[in-house]
């Protein structure tokens, strides 16, 4: 199908909103005619790995399958290789208020992350009172979800700046909370640090060989 005018003429501000923020910022737009290969135009695909063509994320799926599409800005949102990113998607409508297309805006701000860690240790003068809170409310994913993103929360350091080391030591702390009595927490577990099941599973006799060799 024929590209709609209004989504041709935004093609161009692109590279402007690109080169604003940097190169950790990729400007893609999403052509809503062509739902197998939606990506019509990017600028720094190196952030999430995307090209023309791809896919259309999941994130927006949901919203166009909702009564509601409105803009969606300022998300956490994860690279398929660990890396944090703020995101914002702003759909594209045409006369008639049909959503014709989207443009969506991925920052990756791991970086950002480390400093503001850091800084926030460094800052911290007290720590009463502050015990961190794990929500055992909800289903047995909503738990595995929570203590996971509190574990990396407070290890501090975003995934795909791990060496193997720290997600061998990230996957001990996990294995210390009881989280891999939990259905599901190996694949789970993996799909967050960026490797595979059997890897963890090697982290987890890795960690469990050291414990015993630690006894004797």
């Amino acid at each position: 199908m024929k590209t709609h005018p209004i989504l041709k003429s935004i093609i161009p501000m692109m590279e402007g909103i690109a080169h604003t923020f940097g190169k950790n910022c990729e400007v893609a737009l999403h052509d809503f005619s062509s739902p197998q290969s939606p990506i019509i135009a990017i600028v720094n695909g190196h952030v999430t790995g995307r090209d023309v063509g791809s896919p259309l994320p999941e994130t927006i799926s949901k919203v166009l399958k909702s009564d509601n599409v409105e803009n969606l800005t300022n998300y956490k949102n994860k690279g398929k290789d660990g890396k944090i990113l703020k995101s914002s998607a702003l759909f594209i409508k045409d006369e008639n208020g049909k959503p014709v297309g989207c443009l969506t805006i991925n920052i990756d701000i791991s970086e950002f992350i480390m400093v503001k860690n850091t800084l926030s240790e460094f800052c911290d003068v007290t720590d009463t009172n502050e015990e961190a809170r794990e929500a055992y409310t909800g289903s047995v994913s909503d738990v595995l979800e929570s203590i996971v993103n509190t574990t990396l929360e407070n290890y501090g350091k975003p995934v795909n700046f791990m060496t193997k080391e720290e997600k061998v030591q990230v996957v001990k702390m996990l294995d210390e909370k009881g989280t891999f009595l939990i259905r599901g927490a190996v694949d789970y577990v993996a799909k967050i640090l960026c490797v595979s099941r059997y890897t963890i599973y090697n982290y987890l006799d890795e960690i469990r060989v050291g414990e015993d060799f630690g006894k004797y």
